[in-house]
């Protein structure tokens, strides 16, 4: 590219992203946090890592008026509660300050322990350590209180890819998200609902077995969601899952007259697969691998459509071939492996 493509480029990618910023007091951070005007997605609430030190830092720098790094947000217009700031990064920092400062209520709706922090490990100021908030003297309490908090907000003009891209790119503070936990946070709502709700539909945990670990960070969501993309636009499909993902769920969001139709489709296909695996979808190993998986239940829905009348069969002889297995190893994430396993999966069925 040459210099004026270069310039071009980056300035067609800036024009995607907007911000703006604040100075909120501690007081105002937690109150928000209370009444959800800043919100704390269920993907981040089970991930509050930070011990008592730490926290103890944070608030010592604080009182010190030491520069923390800013907490960084993104709009999200909620039908319930108006307009909301989501944290992207900066989950420890926001609940350490709940958990300090916080009222028992609002640590308790925050997902916190219902006991307040306790100062623990302070070297600058000792003599607050084992002190809770509410032991401090009064124009400490206030000090504490009227700390200002830097926060930078994306707001509601930039483009939902950016916002994916910025929650990966940002959520640095001690919280590793899932793909599927980032979307969570982002296309919250109907869709995102049903994704949740399907993936504890019996016949479908019958069929995919997952490790245990992987059954709290989205990874059973994101089946659910990988099942409705590629049998809608596996054709489509071109190489990023995670992209073509993105788009699809994009998409889905603001489609949710069809969330009734999808859901018939997804128990009818995995009422069949259940039936078809009793011992569930694997090969070689107890779990169910994921392109594996995209191949026989989107070809087991695709079946279905041809044959409404197609009954379940636990000889599934097809999945042996040469030409199958090769389509679900190797660099599988190629268009042209994806629309092959499907396919088969789609013939096979309709043959068994």
């Amino acid at each position: 590219m040459n210099q004026s493509e270069i310039r071009e480029e980056l300035l067609q990618q800036r024009r995607k992203v907007d911000f703006d910023n604040y100075d909120l007091t501690v007081d105002e951070v937690i109150r928000r946090v209370s009444s959800k005007r800043i919100e704390i997605a269920p993907s981040y609430q089970r991930q509050f890592r930070w011990n008592a030190e730490r926290q103890s830092a944070l608030i010592e720098s604080l009182l010190l008026g030491i520069p923390i790094p800013n907490l960084f947000m993104a709009t999200n217009l909620n039908e319930n509660d108006g307009m909301q700031w989501e944290i992207v990064d900066g989950l420890q920092r926001t609940l350490s300050l709940v958990s300090f400062a916080g009222t028992e209520t609002q640590r308790i709706d925050a997902g916190l322990s219902k006991e307040p922090l306790k100062i623990q490990g302070l070297q600058k100021l000792k003599s607050i350590n084992d002190l809770t908030f509410d032991e401090l003297p009064k124009d400490t309490a206030d000090l504490f209180l009227d700390r200002p908090v830097k926060i930078t907000v994306l707001n509601d003009k930039s483009d939902k890819q950016v916002r994916f891209d910025l929650f990966e790119r940002l959520n640095t503070g001690g919280v590793t998200l899932t793909p599927q936990e980032v979307r969570e946070c982002i296309f919250r709502g109907d869709f995102m609902d049903m994704l949740q709700d399907l993936s504890q539909y019996g016949p479908f945990r019958e069929v995919v077995k997952l490790p245990l670990v992987k059954e709290k960070d989205g990874t059973r969501e994101e089946y659910v969601l990988r099942f409705f993309a590629f049998y809608d636009r596996y054709k489509e499909f071109n190489h990023s899952v995670k992209d073509f993902l993105n788009s699809y769920t994009d998409f889905a969001s603001s489609h949710v007259d069809l969330l009734e139709e999808k859901t018939l489709l997804f128990k009818r296909t995995f009422d069949f697969l259940a039936e078809c695996f009793p011992n569930g979808l694997t090969r070689s190993r107890s779990t169910t691998p994921v392109n594996f998986y995209e191949g026989v239940s989107v070809g087991a829905a695709l079946a279905l459509k041809k044959n409404s009348r197609l009954e379940p069969s636990n000889d599934q002889c097809w999945m042996e071939s040469r030409e199958f297995v090769n389509s679900v190893i190797g660099a599988t994430n190629s268009a042209v492996k994806v629309r092959r396993r499907i396919e088969l999966s789609r013939d096979g069925f309709l043959s068994a």
